[in-house]
């Protein structure tokens, strides 16, 4: 004997959607681009480059520069850091080393040391600071 069969008291329910195909930017031609692509040659040398380094550019996009160099230059009109660069260009800290490595050679961009507030304050200058207080 064979259980019995359930029938619906709704109408079947349409099905879902296909899923929707990933996005992906014209120039890629619905493939992502390898890292080695993005970043270029890794010759093994690198820029001493931390998370925290600011990164500045001081030169426009030439012409023959690659998307993601012509886009890091342009987030770059005021101080970034690596760490920021590398989020918004959704690029590996790797790959943004070897690519700030090219342009710092290349001299489209300059990087700094981050600036470093003093932990403890000056003692001088707080007292200075007590002593202007208590005169007024």
């Amino acid at each position: 004997m064979s259980p019995p069969q359930r029938r619906r008291r709704r109408p079947a329910e349409q099905p879902p959607p296909p899923p929707a195909p990933p996005r992906a930017s014209p120039r890629q031609g619905g493939k992502p681009e390898r890292l080695f692509v993005v970043a270029g040659k890794d010759d093994g040398e690198r820029a001493e480059l931390d998370l925290v380094t600011l990164i500045v550019s001081s030169a426009e996009p030439p012409p023959a520069a690659a998307p993601e160099q012509t886009a890091l230059l342009r987030l770059c009109t005021t101080p970034l850091s690596v760490a920021e660069l590398s989020a918004y260009l959704n690029l590996p800290f790797s790959a943004m080393t070897v690519l700030l490595t090219d342009m710092l050679t290349a001299e489209l961009v300059t990087a700094r040391a981050p600036i470093v507030r003093r932990s403890v304050a000056d003692r001088s200058l707080l007292e200075a600071v007590m002593h202007g207080l208590q005169r007024l």
